[in-house]
C-alpha cells in the first residue's frame, strides 16, 4: 500500500526534476514523457484513493514525514491528477514546437507533484515543504516568457503577494510547536492546542488559505497570473493551486469550530469574495481576466462551505469547478492561439468559427453559470444549503453572488455566439487539442448525479463528514429557475452599457483597487524605507567608510615617516655597535702564543687584584 502513494507523489516529482535538468535536449520527447507521467499518475490517484493507504518516513527527531490518503484527499487526488492529465493533452498538440518544451512539461509536472504532496500531507511541516514548491513553481510557470518584462513583473506580483500570505503558515507551525500539545503539527491535531495558540494557529491557517486561493483581499494577484499561457491558468485556477487554500479550510474545519470564530470568518469571506468578484467578472472586457474573476468567485463559494461545515457540497463544488474551468480557459488558449485575441470584442463568432470547440466552452460557460441540469448547478446548492442552516442572510449573499455566475458565463457565451466577422488570418485548432476539451464537456455533465442521492450520500461517508446538511427540492428549483432568468436577462440585454456610474464600473474592471491600494499602503512605503535605507547607506555609512579608510591612509603614512625611520635608525645603531664590539673582539687574535699568553697573565693579575681588594 504504502508503495503507491510513494509513487504518486514520487512520479511526477521526479519526472518534473529530470525534465528540467536535461533541459532543451529532451524538447523531443517531453511531452510524450509527461503524459506518460500523468497517466501513470492517474491510475496511481485512483488506486490510492480506494485504498487509503498512510506512510512514514523518519526527517527529523521526533518530526517524521507523514502522508495520508483518506476520502477528502483521495477525491482531490484524482481530482488534480485528471485535470493535469487533460491539460497536458491539450498541451502536446497545441503548445508551440519551438518553445522550450522540456521546461515547460517539466515545470507541470512539479506544480502537479507538488500540489499532490500538499493534498496528502499528514502534518504542517510536509504540507509547508509542497506548499512552498508549489508557489515556486507557480512563479516560474508564469513567468514562462521571461524575456517579456511584463511577464515576469505579473509573476513577481503574484509570488509576493502569496508569500506575503504564506507567512501565515510558518506562524500556525510555531503556535503549534509553542502550544507544547503532542500532535499538534499534525493537522487532524491543530484543534487540540489551547488559546492563545489556538486562535493564533487558526488566524496562520486562515490567512495563508486566502493568499493562495485570491480571497479578499488578496484577490488580485490572479489577474496577473494571466500573463502566463493558457495551458498553466488551465490547470493553476482549475485544480491545483488556488484550490489550495479551500482545501486546507476544508481539511482543518475542526480547528474553524474549534477556535470560536474561524468558521465564521470563513464562511463571511468567502461570501463576500463571491459576490464582490463576481461582480469584477461582470465588469471584465477581457476573456481571460473574467475567467480568473470568476475562478476567486467560485472560489468563494467553496470556502463559504469550508466555514459552514458543508464538506460534502464544498468538496463538489471543487470538482465541478476544476472540469468546467480548465475546459473554459484551455478553450479561451486555443482561440488566442487560433485567432490572435481574448478580447471579449475580438471574440465574436469565435464559437462558429471553431464548432466543437465552441460547443464546449457554451457547456463550460452554461455549467459555470450553475444551468441545471449540468454539475456547478448542483453542486453549489448543496453548499448552499449549510449556508442556509448558518444564517439566511450568509445565503441571500451566496444566492445572489450565484445569479452574478449566470451573468458573466452568460455574457462570455454570447459574445462567442454573435454572427462571426471574417477570419481569413484564422488557423485551425489541431485535433489533438480538441479532445480533451470535448473529455472535459462531458465531465460537466457526468458529475452532476454524484451531486443528488444515492451518489451525495455515499460522497460523504467516502468524506466521513456526518450531519451535512441536504438541500430541499425547492432549493435547487430556486437557484436553476433564478439562474434561468439570469442568463436570459444577460442575454437580451447583449452589448448595452449597464446603469452604473462611472466610478464604479473602473472601480469593478480594475479588481476593487486592491494592487492599487496595495501599492499605496504596503509597497509604496516599502520603497521609502528603501529609498531612505539607500540614502542613509550612501550619505553615512560610505562616507563614515571612506573616513575610517582616509584615516588609516593617514596613519599609515605617519607611521612610515616617523616610527618606521625612528625604528630604522633603532636597528642600524645596533648593528653598528655589534660591528664595532666586533673590530674590537678581533684586535687580540693575532694568532701568536706569546700574546695569548701576556693577555692571560694580564686577566688572571685583575682577577687576583679584585679578590684581594673584594676581601
Amino acid at each position: 500500500m504504502s508503495a503507491v502513494l510513494w509513487a504518486l507523489v514520487a512520479v511526477p516529482l521526479g519526472s518534473g526534476v529530470l525534465l528540467l535538468a536535461v533541459g532543451r535536449k529532451a524538447d523531443r520527447m517531453a511531452a510524450g514523457l509527461a503524459l506518460v507521467v500523468a497517466a501513470a499518475a492517474t491510475g496511481l490517484a485512483i488506486a490510492a484513493a480506494f485504498r487509503h493507504p498512510a506512510v512514514r518516513a523518519p526527517l527529523l527527531d521526533g518530526l517524521p514525514v507523514r502522508l495520508a490518503v483518506d476520502g477528502l484527499s483521495g477525491l482531490l487526488a484524482v481530482t488534480v491528477t485528471a485535470v493535469t492529465l487533460a491539460v497536458l493533452l491539450f498541451s502536446a498538440a497545441e503548445f508551440g514546437a519551438g518553445e522550450a518544451r522540456a521546461r515547460f512539461f517539466g515545470l507541470m509536472l512539479l506544480f502537479a507533484g507538488s500540489m499532490l504532496v500538499t493534498v496528502t500531507a499528514a502534518t504542517l511541516p510536509v504540507l509547508l515543504m509542497g506548499w512552498e514548491v508549489m508557489g515556486a513553481t507557480s512563479w516560474a510557470l508564469i513567468g514562462y516568457w521571461w524575456r517579456d518584462p511584463e511577464r515576469t513583473s505579473a509573476a513577481d506580483t503574484a509570488f509576493l503577494t502569496t508569500r506575503t500570505a504564506d507567512l501565515g503558515l510558518y506562524l500556525a507551525a510555531g503556535a503549534a510547536l509553542a502550544s507544547g500539545r503532542d500532535g499538534t503539527l499534525s493537522l487532524d491535531g491543530l484543534a487540540r492546542a489551547d488559546d492563545p495558540w489556538l486562535s493564533i494557529i487558526t488566524a496562520g491557517v486562515i490567512a495563508s488559505a486566502f493568499g493562495k486561493s485570491a480571497q479578499l483581499p488578496f484577490s488580485f494577484w490572479l489577474s496577473k497570473a494571466m500573463q502566463g499561457p493558457s495551458p498553466v491558468s488551465a490547470l493553476l485556477h482549475s485544480a491545483t493551486m488556488v484550490v489550495a487554500g479551500a482545501y486546507l479550510l476544508l481539511r482543518t474545519g475542526p480547528l474553524l469550530d474549534a477556535s470560536g470564530w474561524g468558521d465564521d470568518v470563513v464562511a463571511w469571506t468567502g461570501a463576500a469574495t463571491a459576490l464582490c468578484l463576481g461582480l469584477v467578472a461582470v465588469a471584465q472586457s477581457d476573456l481571460k481576466q473574467l475567467l480568473a474573476a470568476s475562478t476567486c468567485a467560485q472560489i468563494g463559494f467553496m470556502v463559504l462551505a469550508a466555514g459552514t461545515g458543508a464538506t460534502s457540497g464544498g468538496t463538489l463544488q471543487l470538482i465541478a469547478h476544476a472540469a468546467a474551468k480548465s475546459l473554459l480557459f484551455l478553450t479561451a488558449g486555443a482561440w488566442l492561439t487560433a485567432l490572435g485575441a481574448q478580447r471579449l470584442r475580438e471574440l465574436l463568432g469565435a464559437a462558429r468559427h471553431h464548432g466543437t470547440v465552441g460547443v464546449a466552452f457554451t457547456v463550460g460557460a452554461l455549467s459555470l453559470a450553475g444551468l441545471p441540469p449540468l454539475s456547478l448547478w448542483a453542486a453549489k446548492d448543496v453548499l448552499l444549503a449549510g449556508a442556509l442552516e448558518t444564517s439566511p442572510w450568509l445565503y441571500g449573499v451566496a444566492l445572489a453572488a450565484a445569479l452574478l455566475s449566470a451573468v458573466y458565463s452568460t455574457k462570455a457565451a454570447w459574445y462567442v455566439w454573435q454572427p462571426a466577422v471574417p477570419r481569413p488570418e484564422a488557423r485551425r485548432i489541431p485535433g489533438g487539442a480538441v479532445g480533451p476539451l470535448v473529455l472535459l464537456a462531458l465531465a460537466c455533465l457526468a458529475l452532476t448525479p454524484v451531486a443528488f442521492p444515492p451518489l451525495r450520500d455515499r460522497v460523504g461517508r467516502v468524506l466521513a463528514s456526518a450531519g451535512q446538511p441536504d438541500p430541499h427540492v425547492w432549493e435547487f428549483v430556486l437557484s436553476g429557475v433564478l439562474a434561468l432568468l439570469a442568463a436570459a436577462v444577460t442575454w437580451t440585454w447583449g452589448t448595452r452599457p449597464l446603469p452604473l456610474p462611472a466610478r464604479a464600473k473602473s472601480g469593478f474592471a480594475e479588481w476593487l483597487l486592491f494592487e492599487r491600494a496595495a501599492h499605496v499602503l504596503l509597497v509604496a512605503p516599502v520603497m521609502q524605507v528603501a529609498r531612505a535605507a539607500a540614502a542613509f547607506d550612501d550619505r553615512v555609512l560610505d562616507r563614515a567608510v571612506d573616513g575610517s579608510a582616509a584615516v588609516a591612509v593617514r596613519f599609515a603614512r605617519w607611521t612610515d615617516g616617523v616610527l618606521e625611520r625612528a625604528v630604522d635608525g633603532m636597528v642600524t645603531a645596533v648593528a653598528a655597535g655589534t660591528r664595532a664590539l666586533g673590530r674590537w673582539a678581533r684586535r687580540p687574535q693575532t694568532g701568536q702564543l706569546h700574546q695569548y699568553l701576556a693577555q692571560a697573565v694580564a686577566a688572571f693579575t685583575v682577577l687576583a687584584v679584585v679578590l684581594v681588594l673584594v676581601r
